[in-house]
């Protein structure tokens, strides 16, 4: 299962010794601002040249606005950038038949695309009709208002054979990340420092350190 970093901070994407792999970087415009960005084009081209600088492999942008032109400008300066930073590019856009019109514009670019917010089935379905490379349910979200979120990711999952990804987003809880993987779910998104936090674990740290007593003690034996 690949996992991607929640932040559009590189100050943060750096993480601690005994990480996994990271496949990238997703970001949306809350992200983005929360960083001190401009949520413009200026703003996304000042990311891709960070991620390439951090050798990110895969950056995710959402697009701001449901304009079909602006889609177009914003991809053809973004792409070429994206390129020279060595980047693989995904554009994020809200899982709304609104945006259908800027989904084409940017599938028509050979862009992977990510439909975000996704929270039915019927959404899913959708998604999957349009051609979507990934779909991201915000999993806290969908708990907090009481739906059965592990019945949507079971639908997910099996959705995946049918060409459209999973991407859990905003994976807060060990748990919760470990169900996924234990489902099948191709990627989910965290922030920094929930991974920094799970790289060790106290019980580990406990059983490392009874072991260390007990190298010790062994050197009292006679042999």
């Amino acid at each position: 299962m690949k996992l991607y970093l929640d932040s559009a901070q590189a100050a943060q994407w750096a993480l601690p010794a005994g990480a996994p792999h990271i496949a990238g970087v997703t970001t949306n415009p809350t992200l983005v601002m929360q960083a001190g960005l401009p949520v413009s084009l200026a703003g996304y081209l000042r990311l891709v040249h960070d991620a390439g600088a951090a050798r990110m492999p895969e950056l995710m942008l959402q697009l701001p606005r449901a304009d079909v032109g602006e889609a177009a400008e914003w991809l053809s300066q973004l792409l070429p950038a994206a390129l020279q930073a060595r980047v693989k590019l995904t554009i994020k856009l809200p899982c709304d038949a609104r945006w259908q019109a800027v989904l084409r514009e940017v599938q028509a670019w050979g862009v992977p695309t990510l439909l975000t917010g996704l929270s039915n089935p019927v959404q899913l379905l959708w998604a999957q009709a349009q051609g979507a490379s990934y779909v991201a349910p915000y999993v806290g979200r969908l708990q907090a208002d009481g739906r059965d979120v592990w019945a949507l990711m079971q639908a997910c999952v099996a959705m995946q054979a049918e060409g459209v990804q999973l991407l859990a987003a905003s994976i807060k809880s060990a748990d919760v990340l470990a169900r996924l993987m234990g489902m099948g779910a191709h990627a989910v998104t965290v922030r920094p420092e929930f991974v920094a936090e799970l790289v060790s674990d106290p019980m580990t740290q406990s059983a490392v350190a009874q072991f260390e007593r007990d190298i010790e003690a062994s050197q009292l034996f006679k042999a």
